[in-house]
Order: structure tokens, then C-alpha cells, then sequence
């Protein structure tokens, strides 16, 4: 066996396309070599900022093959046997071998195959990786065709020591490779991966592993931390994306002004991390941000630091003066939260579905329906519904976009006097947000500095809204409490919510029916306009939106009519823009007729949310149903993947989904509990039982028409103990369907199991007796009918 080492060097490297550049790199190789007839032992990469590595033994030598292979029979014509001799390599038939077989004699050519040198295959493969390896993002340099993420400097290429000769765009190999710039240049010569690895870190000043640089990282800002008295503030995606910046990391201890800590602490975090890499600092005692940052440079200063973190906090301050200005102006002259609400009309939400103040209006007419279905309040619900897009004319969400919602949540919460409101904390898990990272509660308007109040005017609680009346005639008077005041100030934040599939879903009430209104809203927009997704196209994220509504409602046990509820947030968009034309332009991208029923489109102008009946009516009507359904499918296959990813087998998914009977904690509870019975040994002879019903069924259905009259209990005692076995599992089956008492269902159906084994062992179906055999199928029709009730058990393997 013998090492093989393998180091491509260039320009930085993005951080964020190391990791993955790592496993490819680490893929391609071992399964070229695997190709080759090297399996390669102990592979491992490396990735900094400058270079890729890799590191694996591999035998000297591919393997001898010998291998036999067939060709045509003794006689087949000369033009066949011409080209069984070409691609065998072989001058003359007579080098074959004439075996025999049944249907007379063929020839064999002995084909053998001497390995090759492992640094003849190397100089092949690696070229040819490197050519296509699957950059995000890739340049040319020079003159070739070549593309790489950055332009290469050198390459270097060893076996057991030697150079293993190749070269790409220019680049020779050798035993060469380069340390640090400033502290370590090089270039240094290296015979194996020990000499390579322990002499970049001992003279080029290089620390090749990731994993290492970032231990490296976090225990010197934790000590740095915990010798002034504070506490990191740790950020895993933050510390992955620094060790990709620097080779050789040196922790800093910076100062920040203390009176920037005046500016909402969301603010001041995404600045340090965003913008300048910086790991922001907190008090242990108070958990508010203290006036210190942690910087990584990528070396080590004569001076210890001392300039580096002045330059690093020069330029905090200018970000962070930026950020100080558009809060003032947010709240010039006295302005509030509510203000900006007009300002929505001129943002363009959708040039087919109007503005963001169109979409405000539209949620917060649903959020106002969904309230008592999720246990919100309705005015508190409608209301935030209204602030929950306000922030985004402000200059603060304009200048820091991630900071959506917790802007709007803060400014609020400011206006309420909530600073010391207890609220759950709400991490962003996006690598780009500024959100807190450990658990600890965002920061509210003032972080742990009370004489800030005077940079932003008091406010008098908002009264709630009568009646659905307008926010903006609501705001001086009402009684909402603290706590009512709290529930806005979440919603505001969280309606975005989830945003991905690790983020987390909203819980508080109000937050519920906001988030939930807002993702409905912007599914059935983008359907009524037929911009819906299309392959791996999803521009307007509805897929995300849809995987959203189908978390908020699993993991908060949310009750929902769906589709009334799809039909609800139609009649509202219908109603908010020309319906009459709206509906039958969305008929017709739905493959429907494009006439539509004038006394529908007179219901959907004028018909109230809140009259369930007039809704009811509307679900019926087949134009409706026919854009409903589409939607409701859509939200079916995400349900399906939620379960999926959620452990639950597929068929056992599809055999238990049907949206247009059931709500989602309906279906998740169908699943769960037909899986655990599938699970038992009950289940699994009951499922062997009704297949081997319905396939003589499906057989018998081929001859002819199925029997359709009501069984009985027959002429022998296994027919007749079925027979009353059915008729006792029914009723208790319906009564525990009723009550969505699934594994009830089941365990009543599960009292069929003995009486089917005995029947199918004892009683012959196709009896030569037509009424028996009529009155036999008859009984496997109703075995089939009532485990139908139940889930698709034709769906299910076994």
C-alpha cells in the first residue's frame, strides 16, 4: 500500500463552498480510484481558505483481471465473428475457447488484463476530476477553457514520496506547497502527509484542518471572554464561516462604543456578523450585549492586536452610526409603527396581486376567521395582521432585511412600554440573520439601557378594533392589556415563521392565525394568477409556504377545515381584486370551462366571512372546487414529506391521506396509528387476510360483475362465524372513526383476523354452488368495504 497526498492551491476559496468542495473532492477520488481497481484506505480532506487536500492509501498496483466473455455461436456469420475477435483483442478465432450449451456450441475469449501502476492511474483521474468538479460558482483564468473557483497557483502530488507527474491549465505537480502569506511564505518541500501537515503549521504558520481551526476559535474567545469578565456569544454558522477565512486564527478582544448598545440588539449583532465576521459579547449577570466584539485575524501582530482591533472597531462604528441614524428617522417626530401603514400601498407585492398594504388587508380579514379555530382573540389577531408588514417601509428593515418582523416586534414593543415583557426567544436559523443564536430572548428596543426612552416618543396603548373596523380609528382608545399588547408584539415578529425546515414554528395564538394567514394568502394568490411552481422553479418559495401551513397546524394539534379554509382565503383575494374576471381566468389555468355561474360570482362580491352557510355554499360550487382542489393537492404532497421525513413509511402514507375528508392532525393520527398496528402481529396477518380478499376480488371482477346483495351467514360455521364477525366490528369501527379514535378503529377491525384465517382455511370462495359462492364474495366485498373506511389497505405493501 502506498500514501497518496494531493494538494490543489489557488486564490481564496468562499467560505461557504469549503466544506462541500471537501466531500467532493473526497467523493470523486475514492470512487475513480474504487473505478480504477484502487480501493483507496484512510481517505481524508482538508480545506482552508487556499487550498484543498486529500490524503488516502491505495495499493501500488491495480489488480490482473482475468475475465471470460461470450461471444456468438460456432456458426455465426464471418461479420459477426469479425467483431466478437475486435473487441476481445484477438487476431485469430482460434485464441477462443468453443464451449457447449443446449442450444449447441459458442465461443469464449479469455480476456487478461495486467494491473496498472497506481501513478499511471492518479496521472489520469485527477486531471479529469478536476476538469469537471461541481463548483456553485467557477472562472476562467488564462486562456484555456478551464474553470475553477478561483485561479489556481500550484499543484502538488505525491505516492510514497514521489511526484506524481501531471498538469492542469498549466500547472506542473510537484513536491512543493506554500505556508502563510506574511508569516510562513514558503515554499516548502514535503515527501509525505506527516511532513506536509507538521510543516505547514510548524514553519508555514497553516493549520490544514477546519475542525481544528474552529476548536482553536472558540476556546480562545471563551477564555479571551472569561478572562474580562463576560460570555460569548456562540454562533455555529458564524465560527464555521470565520475558520474558512482565516489559516492561521488569532483571537482578538475589540471595544465598541458603549453607546451604541442604545441601538436594538438584533441590530448590533447582525452588523458584527453580517458585515464585519465580528462574534458579538454579552454580560453573564445581565445577559444584555456588552461594549466588547471577538475579531479573528489571520495572524499573529507584533503588537498583540492593539491596532487590529482599533481598525475593527472604526469601522463597528460606521456601520453601527448608519444603523443609529435610520432609527432615529424610523421615529422622527413622534412617528409610530401604525404610521407606515399607508406607506404599503406604494410596495408592490405583486403586479397581479397588488401591494403589500393589499395583502395586509386580505390577511387580516382571514387572520380575523382563523382566530377561534387556533384560541386567539379575533381583534388582537386582525390587528397584527395589520402591523405585521409596517416595518418593512422603515429604514432599518430597508437597510438590514433579515431583521424583518423583529423590527416591526421591537418598535412596537417601544411604543407599549413592554421592554420587560416575557416573550419566548426567537432564534434565526438562517446563516445570514442576526437573530440570537443560543436561546437567550432577543433584546427589546433598549438593551440594559433605560435612558435611551428619549430617542424614541412614548406611547399610550392602542385600543383593539370593533367590529373589523380600521386600525387607524382604533388607535387612541380600547382596553388591551399588557399581556393583549404581548401577543401583538409576538405576532408581529413571528407571522414569518418557519422560514426553513429546521426553523421554528410560531406557538402563541395570535402568532398562529397571523402566519397562518399569511402563507394561505400567498398560495392561493400565486395559484389565482397561475404563477404556481413548476420542476425545481419555485420563485415565489410556495412550496416553503406550503410545508409551512402544514407545520404550524401539526405541531401546534390545530383543528382546520382545509378546505373550507382555501376556499375562505379565495373568496377573500376574490373579493380584494376583480373577481369576475380573477375566477375565470383562474378556471381556465386550471383546465375548466370559462363560463362561470353569475349567481356565484354575486355570492363571492358580497358575502360576509363570518356567514358560514354562504361559504358553505361557495365550497359547493364546482368552479370553486376545481381551483380549491388544486391547492389542497399541492398542500397534500408536503404533508406527505413532513411524514416521510418524520419516519413514517410512504405507503403506509398514501394509504391514509385524503385531504378532502380529513383535517392534517386527522391524517397524522390515521398514520401514526395504522403504522403501529402494521407493526403488530395482528396487523400483519389482518393485511395478509385482506389481500388475499382483495385479490380474488380483483380476480373474480375480471369474469364478471361482483355479487350485490347482502351476505349471510352461509352454510358452513367458519362463513357464518365471519359473518357475525363483521357485523360486530362495523358498528364499533364507525363509532370510533366518529370520534377520530383510530387506533380503536383498528383494534376492532383487528377482531376480523381469527374468523378471515379460519374461513380462508376451511371454506372454498368459488364454490361450484352459485349461491354460495355469490353469498362468499359477498362477505369479502364487506371485509374490503369496511378496512376502506379505515385507510387504503390496497396501497400497503405485504
Amino acid at each position: 500500500m502506498a500514501e497518496l497526498l494531493f494538494e490543489i492551491m489557488c486564490e481564496e476559496i468562499p467560505a461557504r463552498m469549503q466544506q462541500k468542495a471537501g466531500a467532493d473532492l473526497g467523493r470523486m477520488v475514492g470512487d475513480a480510484l474504487k473505478k480504477a481497481g484502487l480501493g483507496a484506505e484512510k481517505l481524508e480532506t482538508y480545506t482552508g481558505p487556499r487550498r484543498l487536500a486529500l490524503v488516502a492509501t491505495v495499493p501500488a498496483c491495480s489488480p490482473d483481471i482475468s475475465e471470460e466473455r461470450k461471444g456468438p455461436r460456432t456458426s455465426a456469420p464471418e461479420q459477426a465473428l469479425a467483431g466478437f475477435m475486435r473487441g476481445a483483442g484477438i487476431s485469430d478465432i482460434s485464441q477462443a475457447e468453443i464451449r457447449s450449451d443446449k442450444k449447441g456450441d459458442y465461443y469464449v475469449a479469455m480476456l487478461e488484463k495486467k494491473g496498472r501502476a497506481a501513478s499511471d492511474i492518479i496521472a489520469e483521474i485527477l486531471p479529469e476530476i478536476m476538469a469537471k468538479f461541481p463548483w456553485p460558482k467557477s472562472m476562467k483564468s488564462g486562456t484555456t477553457s478551464f474553470r475553477w473557483v478561483r485561479p489556481l497557483q500550484s499543484l502538488l502530488c505525491l505516492l510514497d514520496g514521489d511526484v506524481v507527474p501531471f498538469e492542469v491549465n498549466g500547472f506542473k505537480t510537484g513536491n512543493e506547497t506554500s505556508g502563510h502569506r506574511r508569516m510562513g511564505k514558503g515554499p516548502f518541500k514535503v515527501k509525505s502527509f506527516k511532513d506536509y501537515r507538521d510543516t505547514l503549521e510548524a514553519k508555514g504558520k497553516v493549520i490544514i484542518d477546519a475542525c481544528t481551526r474552529k476548536d482553536i476559535i472558540l476556546k480562545d474567545a471563551k477564555a479571551a471572554c472569561a478572562k474580562a469578565g463576560l460570555e460569548l456569544v456562540e454562533d455555529e454558522g458564524l465560527l464555521s464561516e470565520v475558520a474558512g477565512l482565516a489559516e492561521w486564527p488569532t483571537v482578538i478582544l475589540g471595544d465598541m462604543d458603549e453607546s451604541f448598545l442604545k441601538l436594538p440588539g438584533e441590530v448590533i449583532r447582525l452588523s458584527m456578523r453580517t458585515h464585519q465576521k465580528y462574534f458579538a459579547v454579552r454580560d453573564p449577570k445581565t445577559g444584555n450585549l456588552a461594549p466588547k466584539f471577538i475579531v479573528v485575524a489571520n495572524q499573529v501582530a507584533p503588537d498583540g492586536g492593539v491596532e487590529i482591533a482599533k481598525g475593527n472597531s472604526r469601522v463597528l462604528s460606521a456601520r453601527l452610526d448608519d444603523a443609529r441614524f435610520f432609527q432615529a428617522e424610523d421615529v422622527k417626530g413622534g412617528k409610530k409603527l401604525i404610521d407606515n401603514y399607508d406607506k404599503l400601498d406604494g410596495v408592490i407585492f405583486h403586479q397581479k396581486l397588488g401591494t403589500i398594504k393589499d395583502k395586509s388587508e386580505r390577511v387580516a380579514a382571514l387572520a380575523r376567521e382563523l382566530a377561534p379555530k387556533v384560541g386567539a382573540d379575533p381583534d388582537k389577531a386582525e390587528q397584527a395582521a395589520r402591523l405585521a408588514k409596517c416595518d418593512l417601509v422603515t429604514n432599518m428593515v430597508v437597510e438590514f432585511t433579515s431583521l424583518q418582523g423583529q423590527i416591526g416586534r421591537l418598535m412596537y414593543e417601544k411604543e407599549q412600554g413592554l421592554h420587560d415583557a416575557k416573550k419566548p426567544p426567537t432564534p434565526n436559523p438562517s446563516p445570514q440573520g442576526g437573530g440570537e443564536q443560543d436561546g437567550k430572548p432577543p433584546s427589546a428596543i433598549v438593551d440594559g439601557d433605560q435612558s435611551a426612552a428619549s430617542t424614541l416618543p412614548p406611547s399610550p396603548p392602542w385600543g383593539g378594533i370593533e367590529g373589523g373596523g380600521s386600525l387607524e380609528n382604533n388607535a387612541g382608545g380600547g382596553s388591551l392589556t399588557k399581556d393583549d399588547h404581548v401577543d401583538i408584539a409576538i405576532a408581529i415578529e413571528e407571522h414569518y415563521k418557519p422560514q426553513g425546515p429546521s426553523d421554528k414554528v410560531p406557538t402563541n395564538p395570535v402568532a398562529v392565525a397571523v402566519a397562518l394567514a399569511d402563507k394561505l394568502d400567498t398560495l392561493v394568490g400565486f395559484w389565482a394568477i397561475d404563477e404556481k411552481p413548476t420542476g425545481s422553479k419555485d420563485p415565489f418559495a410556495l412550496r416553503r409556504a406550503a410545508l409551512g401551513v402544514v407545520r404550524i397546524i401539526l405541531e401546534n394539534g390545530v383543528r382546520l377545515d382545509t378546505y373550507k379554509t382555501i376556499v375562505l382565503s379565495l373568496v377573500i383575494l376574490l373579493q380584494n381584486q376583480n373577481y369576475n374576471q380573477t375566477l375565470k381566468k383562474l378556471i381556465e389555468s386550471e383546465g375548466g370551462s370559462s363560463g362561470v355561474n353569475e349567481n356565484l360570482l354575486s355570492a363571492i362580491a358580497n358575502v360576509s366571512c363570518a356567514t358560514d352557510s354562504a361559504i358553505d355554499w361557495i365550497c359547493d360550487g364546482p368552479e370553486v372546487e376545481l381551483v380549491a382542489l388544486g391547492i389542497i393537492d399541492f398542500i397534500a404532497d408536503r404533508v406527505q414529506q413532513f411524514l416521510k421525513d418524520n419516519g413514517n413509511r410512504i405507503d403506509v402514507i398514501y394509504a391514509s391521506s385524503d385531504l378532502l375528508q380529513d383535517d392534517l392532525m386527522s391524517i397524522v393520527s390515521r398514520v401514526v396509528n395504522l403504522q403501529s398496528f402494521l407493526s403488530t402481529d395482528e396487523g400483519v396477518n389482518l393485511l395478509a387476510g385482506y389481500k388475499r380478499a382483495a385479490n380474488i376480488l380483483k380476480a373474480e371482477g375480471k369474469k364478471g360483475d361482483l355479487p350485490s346483495a347482502a351476505p349471510h351467514k352461509g352454510s358452513v360455521p367458519e362463513e357464518a362465524a365471519l359473518f357475525a364477525a363483521i357485523g360486530k366490528a362495523a358498528p364499533l369501527v364507525e363509532t370510533a372513526l366518529q370520534a377520530e379514535d383510530y387506533a380503536g378503529a383498528m383494534t376492532a377491525l383487528a377482531g376480523l383476523r381469527a374468523p378471515i384465517d379460519g374461513f380462508f382455511d376451511k371454506v372454498i370462495v368459488n364454490s361450484d354452488v352459485a349461491a354460495e359462492r355469490e353469498n362468499r364474495l359477498g362477505l369479502l366485498i364487506q371485509i374490503r368495504t369496511l378496512a376502506r373506511t379505515i385507510a387504503d389497505f390496497d396501497k400497503i405493501e405485504g
